[in-house]
């Protein structure tokens, strides 16, 4: 029996063919980029068969308006909620789809290998569509896999399942709503901008539902600095002698706001000629507590952050460790490990380090192991990123870097806490209240492995505290401060708030600031924001002229919900997430997401003069 195999890169094609094949045969394809694989392998139920292994190079298809007038950009905008559309092959992906169709026609079964997320699920039924036109009889089957471990892979191989049609359905509504609102919109700013600004004559303006809030985090962000109005706070400051140290308090009123008040409360214990009295002295273990299993969104946050590397890049260079064996599948929102999931023979791999292998050798051969924290999330799809084997040679630095990250936190929660003892004493003096607090280290533990977050301790409090006891003042003032506005967004700060917005998937975030970046709407800047060359300086965001204006003039339009903030997205999401699960009909969620969209898309035509005059403040 022939079994046709489909990848959803060439990587991962030769790589599950050298796992599974052992021997095979190489044939070359129309597309330079893509092989076929022939072998042999026992299938559960299926026997030996004859397999050939091939690729694509991602999505197959793509969408487009029916009518030719529809596809110029002068058409109706409006008109396109409704117009008529087509899914058909790629101009690019010919070559790749007639691969299938000819490989298919000799093949009884068909065995989807694309990775396992609603992407890879939608880009697998792509591939079926082609499959058939070869063979309407192929049978297809869906093999589950999360990394390229041979292990894994004959277990995926195994324990074949259904291609989920929920996750296809859920990818083709967000597919068909986003083609037409970003179309549509697209056209009808640019049109009119194009026409009211000669220096925007020639530039598209173009409008995504996931890249406008995105843009709105930033806006939002840079104008609650411009706008900051610092104001001026007072607060008292106490320095105490216990025996032969100093000890500095904290006051616990904390900022005073009120210059008169603040001089008349230090001006009142000053003068009552009493010490400050130890009321409360107390000491207590504390823990810095080991990072959770590593998920997408972290490792982006943490390679932007640690390793000042633009999160899409990130992304980049984890899939290419996934494509040749080195980690787990690299896109999930899992952090938890189940219980089923044996972790020391993936730490076991470390011990070959000479970096870190002394270190993994205590978690595996010593007692410096403990289970990993539990997180809150589980996709049911894909476990937390971890190293699956020990890599020495890398293609760059950066890859080497990102999997340093990967192996590090990976053992990092496979440590114990960090261990210490906090001491804290509360002092009044004359009814004003102070505090000091000592913080020593005990036990450093994942904090050897892990240099991506600090815990420094400030030392004991000095001896000789006791509850009553009045301590001499060394120093007291009323110091004056300023408030200081908010910092720009950086790079791991927008992810977060993408994050809790629902904006975009753990898949797609990187890609939003990326296009964002690329449109000139934003502009990587250091802290004071100002464009500046070489990344570890521009680690923040600031808005572009366009980019303020167009979140400007969408915000005064007078939308109840505006395209530029993260609540249409948030629960365009959440609808798209119930399609996945089956609990809510592709049909009816498009049907309803593009009524709400037309109704703002009409509101935006009538009320652009406010669009185009926030361009005109900011860009003219």
């Amino acid at each position: 029996m022939k079994v046709l195999c489909v990848a959803e890169k060439p990587s991962v094609a030769k790589a599950v063919c050298n796992i599974l094949g052992g021997g095979f045969t190489t044939r070359h394809t129309a597309n330079k980029f893509v092989k076929n694989y022939d072998f042999q392998y026992d299938f559960p139920g299926w026997g030996r068969c004859d397999c050939t292994m091939t690729s694509v190079l991602g999505h197959l298809t793509d969408s487009e308006f029916v009518s030719e007038d529809a596809r110029k950009f002068g058409y109706n905008a409006a008109r396109l909620f409704t117009e008529p559309i087509t899914t058909q092959v790629k101009a690019d992906m010919r070559k790749c789809a007639d691969n299938i169709v000819k490989e298919a026609r000799h093949a009884r079964k068909l065995l989807i290998w694309t990775d396992c997320d609603r992407e890879g699920e939608y880009i697998g039924w792509e591939i079926v569509q082609e499959a058939i036109k070869g063979n309407p009889n192929i049978e297809v089957k869906r093999a589950i896999f999360s990394d390229l471990e041979k292990t894994h892979v004959h277990q995926a191989a195994r324990s074949l399942r259904e291609l989920d049609m929920n996750a296809v359905n859920a990818v083709a509504a967000r597919m068909e709503i986003d083609y037409r609102t970003g179309f549509a919109f697209t056209r009808l700013q640019t049109l009119h901008i194009q026409r009211k600004f000669a220096q925007l004559s020639k530039s598209v303006i173009s409008y995504g539902s996931c890249q406008f809030p995105t843009l709105g985090f930033i806006v939002d962000r840079y104008l609650a600095r411009e706008n900051f109005v610092p104001e001026p706070f007072w607060y008292m400051t106490l320095k105490c002698k216990v025996g032969r140290k100093q000890m500095a308090l904290t006051s616990k009123r904390g900022h005073i706001f009120d210059r008169a008040s603040a001089v008349a409360l230090y001006a009142r214990v000053c003068e009552s000629g009493v010490l400050p009295k130890v009321t409360n002295l107390s000491s207590r273990p504390t823990s810095k507590y080991r990072p959770l299993p590593l998920t997408t969104v972290e490792l982006l946050k943490l390679g932007s952050k640690s390793l000042k590397l633009p999160s899409k890049t990130v992304l980049k260079l984890a899939e290419e460790l996934y494509q040749q064996s080195f980690i787990s599948y690299p896109r999930t929102e899992t952090d938890q490990f189940s219980n089923d999931i044996d972790l020391m023979p993936l730490l076991a791999k470390q011990k070959n380090s000479p970096t870190w292998g002394d270190y993994a050798s205590t978690l595996v051969d010593g007692d410096a192991f403990s289970p990993p924290r539990w997180g809150r999330h589980n996709d049911k799809a894909h476990p937390p990123i971890h190293p699956i084997a020990h890599c020495a040679n890398f293609k760059s630095n950066d890859h080497k870097r990102v999997y340093e990250l990967i192996a590090r936190h990976f053992m990092a929660c496979c440590s114990k806490d960090a261990k210490g003892q906090q001491s804290n004493v509360d002092v009044d003096w004359y009814g004003e209240q102070f505090s000091a607090t000592g913080l020593v280290i005990l036990e450093t533990n994942f904090l050897d492995i892990y240099p991506y977050v600090k815990w420094t301790g400030s030392g004991e409090l000095p001896a000789g505290l006791e509850v009553g006891k009045e301590l001499p003042i060394v120093e007291s003032m009323l110091a004056e401060g300023t408030t200081t506005p908010p910092s720009l967004l950086t790079e791991p700060e927008l992810l977060s708030l993408m994050d809790m917005n629902g904006i975009g998937t753990d898949a797609t975030m990187a890609e939003h600031i990326s296009t964002v970046v690329n449109r000139e709407y934003i502009l990587r800047c250091n802290a004071q924001g100002r464009p500046v060359q070489g990344r570890a300086k521009a680690e923040y965001f600031t808005p572009s002229p366009l980019g303020q204006a167009l979140v400007e003039g969408y915000d005064s339009i007078g939308l109840d919900r505006s395209l530029t903030k993260p609540f249409i997205r948030r629960d365009l999401e959440s609808q798209l997430g119930q399609v996945a699960k089956g609990e809510a009909s592709k049909d009816a969620v498009v049907e309803s997401a593009l009524i709400a969209f037309k109704d703002m898309f009409d509101l935006t035509k009538t009320e652009i003069v406010k669009l185009e005059r926030a361009i005109r403040q900011r860009v003219a």
